[in-house]
């Protein structure tokens, strides 16, 4: 198909497209544009290029659909059994977390110092790795990790441990 041609088919059917598209999806723009991509593509044009676009427009948004409720109801089932923290098993500890307070917390953290905290620890990434994931340099993610591990502290009150010895009282 000829650029003039699809420029035409754009111009004429486009807006009418996304608003079909939307009777079933979220983000009828992107379905489209993937059917004007396909119809570009094609080794030779339909006969009928509206009609086919209708059709592929549809079929895509039915999935894009599908596949949006099961993304969404995929994180809703992942968010109610992923617990970031666990309750301490033992009742003599000298600190006791409540767990949704926990992560409550870390979810109130700003989103860079979130990012490289999971990162770090449930991830098990190294700082020079997190720095390659967060565009920053290693002391940044360092920084950014030992900035929020300090805030999780202070907002849970739970003290911060030091390698440093008391000092005498001589």
């Amino acid at each position: 198909m000829d650029p003039e041609h699809l420029g035409r088919l754009i111009d004429q059917h486009a807006q009418a497209l996304e608003l079909y598209a939307k009777q079933w999806c979220e983000l009828p723009e992107d379905v489209v544009q993937e059917a004007f991509v396909k119809l570009s593509t094609q080794a030779s044009p339909p006969n009928d290029p509206p009609s086919w676009l209708f059709r592929v427009v549809r079929n895509a948004a039915i999935n894009a659909s599908v596949a949006a409720r099961r993304r969404r109801r995929h994180e809703t089932i992942a968010a109610k059994h992923c617990d970031w923290f666990e309750s301490d098993p033992d009742p003599s500890a000298a600190v006791l977390i409540d767990p949704a307070s926990a992560e409550a917390e870390l979810r109130a953290l700003p989103i860079d110092q979130r990012e490289v905290i999971v990162a770090r620890l449930w991830g098990g990434l190294s700082f020079e790795q997190i720095a390659s994931l967060a565009n920053c340099s290693s002391s940044s993610a360092h920084r950014l990790y030992h900035s929020g591990l300090k805030a999780l502290r202070e907002r849970l009150g739970v003290p911060c441990h030091t390698n440093k010895t008391p000092q005498s009282l001589d």
